[in-house]
């Protein structure tokens, strides 16, 4: 007598949707990842470019030039 379970198959998975759901995934994941990143420089980011801006009004009000 042979075993049933050699002849069952196992019941087919229709995975077609895995592949999207991980992908949207994987895009939120990157979606969170440069938020985060964002938020923890943008302080930084503004610090700088206000010091670079302030830099630039103070040698352009004192009108100096390259050659001198």
């Amino acid at each position: 007598m042979t075993d049933s379970r050699q002849h069952r198959r196992a019941p087919a998975r229709n995975e077609r949707g895995a592949s999207s759901v991980e992908y949207g995934l994987i895009a939120v994941a990157v979606a969170a990842l440069v938020t985060a990143v964002v938020f923890a420089l943008g302080g930084v980011v503004q610090d700088l470019f206000s010091s670079s801006c302030a830099e630039i009004e103070a040698q352009a009000s004192t009108a100096k030039s390259c050659t001198t």
